[in-house]
């Protein structure tokens, strides 16, 4: 039921988010509805948990409920698989205005839920609250044997990305421009902004780094470089080489911007960054002795993505 005034009661809320997540999964002991979920654990977890707040990191006058949903998902599964670790549950608290109906909330727990399920993970259980804007807040949990950390990098091993970055820059900063969406190229760049794509595929077995692009390139390879004690060297004729540059560079030319401030500055594209030897993915360039990074393109240290603007 509503209460008074019309609105929808939080017992209603979680009524149909426990319908949208029931889970069958033999290793879910206690789903949604108790005081806290019971899992069966691994002898090694992964745990992350990433915020989304409305006006940061998503408008809902860009975005719908659904990709919403995903795009908040994609940053802790992704978080995840950046540590080798397979996704297995997902904890969701979400502040509300009120304002919401339950078809757009509906739709941003379907969204949680296309993007849990392509990770292979459960949402298990969370919290719903009233605030002045919408937040998402996720806790992920994961396994694995082994994890694979940020400090592992040596010289001689290779760079790979797991795929190109800049698309999801590119998808703010059509955005931005309110440029009429004209090519399959434009409507590609919204959708990897709106809802990031995740290689859940990309195997990372054989890394010896790993680490998640959701900041931005430039920032996170000084990351692992500085974790490993290497430099990153980069080659951006490898990088122009990848499939998807083409596209990229002629979105990036007709929005009169540099593409490699999208490549290397760009933010929340979700691609996975390691080092190793004979990794799936684009060689973009080498770990070598030294310190930072080498061989960025002119320009790029100024314009990387931050969350504090």
């Amino acid at each position: 039921m509503t209460d008074r005034s019309g609105a929808l009661t939080e017992a209603q809320v979680i009524a149909r988010l426990r319908e949208i997540f029931a889970s069958s999964d033999p290793r879910i002991k206690v789903g949604i509805g108790d005081d806290a979920a019971v899992v069966a654990g691994a002898k090694i977890q992964v745990m992350t948990t990433d915020m989304a707040v409305e006006g940061v990191h998503f408008r809902t006058d860009w975005s719908n409920g659904f990709e919403i949903g995903r795009k908040a998902t994609a940053a802790n599964t992704a978080d995840i698989l950046a540590m080798g670790a397979v996704p297995d549950y997902l904890l969701v608290a979400v502040a509300l205005t009120g304002s919401e109906s339950m078809e757009w909330i509906s739709d941003l727990a379907h969204g949680i839920k296309f993007e849990a399920d392509l990770a292979g993970a459960h949402v298990v259980g969370g919290d719903v609250s009233r605030g002045d804007q919408v937040v998402i807040s996720i806790a992920a949990f994961g396994s694995v044997e082994t994890p694979i950390l940020r400090s592992g990098a040596k010289p001689g091993d290779g760079i790979y990305l797991s795929s190109l970055t800049g698309w999801s820059a590119a998808g703010l900063a059509l955005l931005k421009s309110n440029a009429t969406v004209t090519s399959e190229v434009m409507k590609k760049a919204l959708r990897e902004f709106k809802s990031p794509t995740v290689d859940y595929g990309f195997d990372a077995t054989g890394a010896s780094s790993l680490c998640d692009i959701s900041d931005a390139l430039a920032i996170q390879a000084a990351q692992m470089a500085e974790s490993s004690k290497v430099a990153f060297s980069f080659d951006l004729s490898k990088i122009e080489g990848a499939s998807e540059f083409v596209e990229l560079e002629t979105l990036a030319r007709e929005l009169g911007i540099d593409i490699w401030r999208w490549v290397f500055a760009g933010g929340e594209d979700h691609a996975l960054l390691a080092t190793g030897l004979d990794l799936p993915g684009i060689l973009v360039g080498e770990v070598i002795a030294g310190s930072g990074i080498k061989n960025l393109p002119a320009g790029v240290e100024a314009v990387t993505w931050r969350h504090f603007n």
